[in-house]
């Protein structure tokens, strides 16, 4: 008896397995992509997304769903019709050519191998604050070894689990939601849509706040790179990463507008980096503030688990199509997951002991920034001009929607610091010597073969 997913030689030996378990379905396809996005990371920018819209933080997060919806919306229509994993990698790929289709997956490396450091990272100092005798990187180098086991036992586990840490977060926000209205100085009807609109400074400063809280939607592209381990992904993934990106959105909005709530003035708030923290305990005592903070660090892990495996995927990707060492591309013999892959990103993610978080992050923008961009052009490219898919309802989601898409993205280029662009460019120059290097070793290997997916327009297989 053979193992499914495995190959058989003349001899009657099983061969080693070439293809990733097939467990998911739509729910747990969106229990990865809030988990990815971290449904609690609107606590971690409530101060400073207050203070720079002036109040008016739900706007801006309403602001940055409606955007990030347009990204998403190609992300699904391309995983749709390019059903593989490697995401924006694979994409790219199909769209213009291995040169072009590397430099997207080496970028995406970026976002993918520091967003697992940053949850390491914010691990580390939540961890602390509960146990001050334990040092942070004690803590991160603890997190760092339970996500990299993880990532290998595989998807079924992690999915498990991604439930029970969504379920949780959506009872704390829950919580936080009815407490704050009980305990709130006053709610009326106007304090509720007052600040949802704009205020004094005008449009300006709402879409400044909803250039830094859009990144707590990094991380639905995730999804994508599990096209290869969905049950039906050409329905279920396009669905699970808008629809991921959707349910979160509300909920941030949610979140601010009850957050406005129990603090009316957020002039008051003490401390505007921990102001989360604060909130919870206005609405609901230290009990409340100590339940987020439990519930915080087990998604912290969670989150960590799924960004590794996302971007175990994208090298094991990289490493079939003859990119990276083949050796990449192993798959464990009993959980099927591309574990040489994840162990060396486990390996990579040690630099979380040596950096601070704000370097992490500038790393995860710019690498992001360029798939969401990337992805948006390939829907362009491959949808509209080579399937040609050019009704009235093609020109819509094939081509206005991408355009708007590519210039929002292009848009939150404009937010980010000079020194992601020093260290970003300096990492693809990297990544342009190692694709001609591969290329002299391997000419010819570093073609994707993609099966063209003929789905008609209207079929209800897509978003």
């Amino acid at each position: 008896m053979t193992i499914p997913g495995t190959r058989t030689d003349p001899s009657g030996s099983a061969q080693p397995p070439t293809t990733l378990k097939r467990v998911l379905g739509l729910p747990s396809l969106i229990a990865f992509g809030l988990t990815s996005m971290g449904i609690l990371s609107v606590v971690s920018v409530y101060g400073s997304g207050t203070e720079i819209s002036d109040g008016h933080l739900p706007a801006a997060y309403l602001t940055a769903v409606i955007a990030m919806l347009f990204t998403a919306h190609s992300y699904g229509r391309m995983a749709r019709f390019v059903p593989v994993t490697g995401g924006a990698y694979a994409y790219t790929t199909r769209a213009f050519g291995a040169p072009t289709g590397f430099l997207v997956g080496w970028a995406m490396l970026l976002d993918y191998l520091f967003l697992p450091m940053v949850n390491f990272l914010i691990f580390g100092l939540y961890f602390n604050s509960l146990f001050p005798a334990v040092p942070p990187q004690l803590a991160v180098l603890a997190c760092l070894l339970v996500v990299g086991i993880f990532s290998v036992i595989g998807v079924g586990w992690v999915k498990r689990m991604n439930f029970v840490v969504v379920i949780a977060s959506v009872l704390v926000i829950a919580a936080f939601l009815v407490l704050a209205v009980l305990n709130a100085p006053s709610v009326t009807l106007s304090g509720i849509i007052q600040p949802l609109t704009l205020g004094s400074g005008g449009i300006a400063p709402v879409m400044a706040a909803a250039a830094i809280v859009a990144f707590a939607f990094l991380g639905f592209d995730g999804v994508s790179t599990l096209s290869e381990e969905a049950r039906n992904p050409q329905r279920d993934v396009p669905r699970g990463i808008v629809l991921s990106t959707l349910i979160a959105g509300l909920g941030y909005t949610l979140f601010s507008v009850a957050g406005s709530l129990i603090v009316p003035d957020w002039k008051s708030l003490q401390n505007l980096d921990a102001a989360g923290t604060e909130l919870m305990q206005r609405a609901g005592g230290d009990v409340l503030m100590v339940v987020f903070v439990l519930v915080n660090l087990t998604g912290l892990v969670l989150c960590g688990t799924v960004a590794q495996m996302s971007v175990s995927r994208v090298v094991f990707a990289m490493g079939r199509d003859g990119i990276l060492p083949s050796a990449f591309a192993r798959l464990h013999p009993r959980f099927r997951t591309p574990w040489i892959a994840a162990a060396v990103v486990s390996a990579v993610s040690l630099v979380a002991l040596f950096i601070t978080l704000d370097q992490a992050v500038y790393m995860i923008n710019f690498g992001a920034l360029i798939a969401f961009a990337m992805v948006n052009l390939a829907t362009i490219k491959v949808l509209f001009f080579e399937q040609r898919r050019r009704g009235p309802l093609g020109v819509l989601r094939h081509l206005i929607l991408p355009l708007i898409g590519f210039a929002f993205i292009a848009w939150l280029w404009t937010s980010l610091a000079w020194f992601t662009y020093l260290l970003g460019g300096s990492w693809l120059a990297v990544g342009v010597v190692i694709y001609f290097l591969r290329r002299k070793k391997s000419p010819g290997s570093l073609a994707l073969d993609f099966e063209e997916q003929d789905v008609p327009e209207g079929a209800t297989a897509g978003v």
